[in-house]
């Protein structure tokens, strides 16, 4: 994934090196939520930096071969059409289970009105939906994996 960037994605990258000096590769591709409208205004969210972190189920890093996240890690993060937008870097990650999540991981998340209240509902219902699809039970003892991350670079976004 990572040395296998193709097309706009390399281009993008090749850009961004470019532009920062930054020799690394990408930990990654990907995009924010689960539908083409989230994934733009969760990515809206990053570009203005008020998102600067994100909850993953961990059983989705329990086959990838590099394993959780780490600090230093750089993703290229997409739209929803999966055209390039911006580079993030990882710089902490935390695994508990979701009912640890606490009120300043959900305000560092920068969604809806930053409460921890909306966030343990859309989060609850963005995984539900993620167990349905992918055919496991979803619970509140399930570990995520808490990343908080910074906007590295974007095309024409202040630095």
């Amino acid at each position: 994934m990572t040395s296998e960037l193709m097309g706009k994605d390399r281009a993008f990258w090749t850009r961004f090196q470019t532009a920062t000096g930054n020799t690394a590769l990408p930990r990654g591709v990907d995009r924010f939520g689960d539908t083409p409208e989230m994934n733009d205004e969760l990515l809206a969210l990053v570009l203005s930096r008020t998102k600067q972190a994100t909850a993953t189920l961990a059983r989705w890093f329990e086959t990838d071969p590099h394993g959780l996240p780490k600090p230093g890690d750089l993703w290229l993060i997409t739209d929803g059409r999966g055209h390039p937008a911006g580079v993030i870097r990882t710089l902490q990650v935390d695994v508990m289970p979701i009912r640890q999540v606490d009120a300043q991981f959900a305000w560092d998340e920068g969604e809806g009105d930053r409460s921890y209240d909306y966030w343990i509902t859309e989060h609850r219902k963005y995984w539900q939906r993620e167990a349905e699809r992918e055919g496991f039970e979803y619970s509140d003892d399930l570990e995520v994996a808490c990343e908080r991350f910074e906007l590295v670079w974007a095309p024409d976004q202040p630095e």
